[in-house]
C-alpha cells in the first residue's frame, strides 16, 4: 500500500465513566493516546467525544472531557444527546447528538 500525504481528521472517544461495555480510552490514558494518534499514527485529532453513564449526572463527565481537550489543545467536543444536550452546550459542546429529539425514540430491540 502506498502512503498518502494526508492526515485523517478524527475525534477520540473517552470513556469518562470507565464503563466496561463502552469503547473509548480511559480519562487517565487520554493524553498519551492523543499524543500517539498525532505523533505515531499521523492522525489529525480535532476533538473528543463521550457518552456519560445513563445513571450519572452528566455535567462532571462533560467538564472532565472539556479539561482533557484544553490540556491537549483541542477545540472539538462531541458530547450531549437529546436528554442532556443543554448541559453539554453549557459545558462547551461543539457537537451534540439529538436524533431522538428530532425523530423520536427507537423501537425496542427484539432479542
Amino acid at each position: 500500500m502506498t502512503r498518502q500525504d494526508r492526515r485523517l481528521p478524527v475525534f477520540v472517544q473517552v470513556n469518562t465513566g470507565a464503563e466496561p461495555q463502552k469503547a473509548g480510552v480511559l480519562p487517565e490514558q487520554a493524553d498519551a493516546f492523543i499524543a500517539a494518534c498525532r505523533d505515531s499514527y499521523g492522525l489529525d485529532v480535532l476533538g473528543l467525544m463521550c457518552i456519560p453513564p445513563a445513571e450519572d449526572v452528566p455535567a462532571p463527565h462533560f467538564a472532565l472531557l472539556a479539561a482533557i481537550a484544553r490540556r491537549n489543545g483541542l477545540s472539538g467536543l462531541s458530547m450531549g444527546m437529546s436528554s442532556d444536550f443543554a448541559v453539554a452546550v453549557h459545558q462547551g459542546a461543539t457537537h451534540v447528538r439529538v436524533g431522538s429529539a428530532i425523530f423520536g425514540g427507537r423501537p425496542p430491540l427484539n432479542t
